[in-house]
């Protein structure tokens, strides 16, 4: 089972580019029907793997970084 315990390692947690919208969920503290409510309305970026839709932090990192600061 997948939590952000097990992918934690001497307190440095090790996320991939794309998680699980179970992780996403527990990383963001947003349940995870909220998630998929976001992913449904384009809110959030995805990537299919599979029969599996996975959140892409990657883009969410990259666009967050490329953004302009709002005051």
């Amino acid at each position: 089972m997948e939590d952000i315990q097990s992918t934690s390692q001497a307190g440095v947690l090790q996320l991939g580019p794309v998680v699980t919208k179970k992780l996403f969920s527990q990383l963001t503290g947003l349940t995870e029907e909220t998630i998929r409510g976001m992913i449904d309305r384009g809110h959030l970026p995805t990537v299919k793997i599979g029969k599996h839709r996975m959140v892409n932090v990657a883009l969410i990192t990259k666009e967050a970084l490329e953004a302009e600061f709002e005051r």
